[in-house]
């Protein structure tokens, strides 16, 4: 890409702070008019910016990091999960199958834990969601774009990682050493009670309905059951959409949205199954992407939803090569709801809000007892623009 485009690219954030006092200097123009300007008129002088920064240090700034620095703080203010990768990142070699089970998201200057993986590395060390992370192996994670921190992340098994966190229950800033694990595939599972069933799915991948479906004879459809997504962080929307139509007649699943593009409508069908007493959906901050597309198809047709509200990542990204020889990952589409929510920001909320329960507690007489409460107020802010 030529140089002069990424310095329009690393100046956006400038623009404000240069055109703001011309501005308000300038007197109101006739509406048509105002609509014919350039909106990158002025861009330009970031070069004079830059060699100013270049010129002027008492010691001379390595101009690479400073530009490369500049652009993926561009991205990241568009969405925390675009990432700019130079040449020598493409380069590199893949890190291992390995990884320490947790899902983590830039926030700023730290990274925030939204999923633990039960069993894994990181809940064996004690990790949990909600947890601040500031560095990985003595590296900030502030400079770091997402794809880097999650490639942080991965590695050869049994090799350590070394990570800075500030744990949220016990409100304690300390280093943690977490030993890498291959990943291997959750089961299902499957708790009947006398007065409700409990069905916990750890993911999306494909070949989770099929596992689902073959549970479900099992099962008392006279009494009600719980789908529990508290864990379930990942997978794919297809899958998704297939499981959807265990539990409910036809219809609307997730609206994907891509800039110049037609929306695109997935729904569901259904397969078919005799219907439950009543189905019940339990969701937490660790109910991630998929998970939060069937949350909302299944809320759209009835079905009540008690927890927490997902984070919204119903989003994908693409990698886009560059001409220089980089490249950077773009989030470039975005799922809208059954309900209408806007899966990448504000996720779904429940209709019965509840906090507090712990791994091992059975939630379902809390649920029950709270299907005769009145629902929470509908959050309307999930909805905004």
């Amino acid at each position: 890409m030529h140089q002069r485009t990424w310095l329009s690219l690393l100046s956006l954030p400038l623009v404000g702070t240069f055109t703001y006092p011309l501005v308000r200097q300038t007197p109101v123009k006739p509406v048509a008019e105002v609509r014919t300007q350039d909106p990158l008129a002025g861009l330009a002088d970031i070069q004079d910016v830059l060699g100013l920064v270049r010129d002027n240090y008492v010691d001379r700034p390595d101009m690479e990091k400073v530009i490369s620095g500049g652009i993926q703080s561009v991205l990241e203010r568009a969405h925390p999960l675009n990432s700019y990768l130079s040449p020598e990142d493409l380069r590199l070699p893949d890190p291992g199958p390995a990884d320490l089970g947790l899902r983590i998201v830039k926030r700023g200057i730290y990274g925030q834990v939204v999923a633990v993986r039960p069993g894994g590395p990181g809940d064996k060390a004690g990790i949990l969601v909600g947890d601040v992370v500031r560095k990985i192996d003595h590296e900030s994670v502030g400079p770091l774009s997402a794809w880097a921190l999650e490639r942080g992340l991965r590695g050869a098994e049994g090799t350590s990682v070394s990570l800075l966190r500030f744990a949220s229950v016990e409100a304690q800033l300390k280093t943690v050493s977490v030993t890498r694990e291959v990943p291997k595939a959750a089961a299902i599972s499957l708790k009947k009670g006398d007065k409700a069933a409990l069905v916990a799915i750890p993911d999306l991948a494909p070949g989770r309905t099929a596992q689902l479906k073959s549970l479900l004879p099992q099962l008392d459809r006279k009494l009600p059951l719980v789908l529990d997504l508290r864990q379930c962080a990942g997978g794919d929307l297809n899958e998704a959409a297939s499981m959807a139509g265990l539990f409910a007649a036809a219809g609307p699943f997730v609206t994907i949205q891509e800039q110049g593009q037609k929306d695109r409508s997935l729904e569901f069908k259904s397969a078919g199954e005799a219907p439950f007493a009543k189905v019940i959906l339990l969701l937490g901050p660790s109910t991630l992407g998929p998970a939060e597309a069937l949350a909302s198809a299944l809320k759209k047709a009835g079905d009540p939803i008690f927890g927490e509200r997902t984070p919204g990542l119903g989003v994908e990204r693409t990698r886009v090569l560059l001409r220089q020889g980089g490249a950077v990952e773009l989030v470039t589409k975005r799922w809208l709801g059954a309900g209408g929510e806007k899966l990448d920001r504000g996720g779904v909320s429940p209709d019965h809000v509840l906090k507090g329960l712990k791994p091992d507690e059975d939630p379902i007489p809390k649920i029950l007892a709270g299907l005769n409460e009145k629902p929470a107020p509908k959050d309307e802010s999930q909805n905004a623009a």
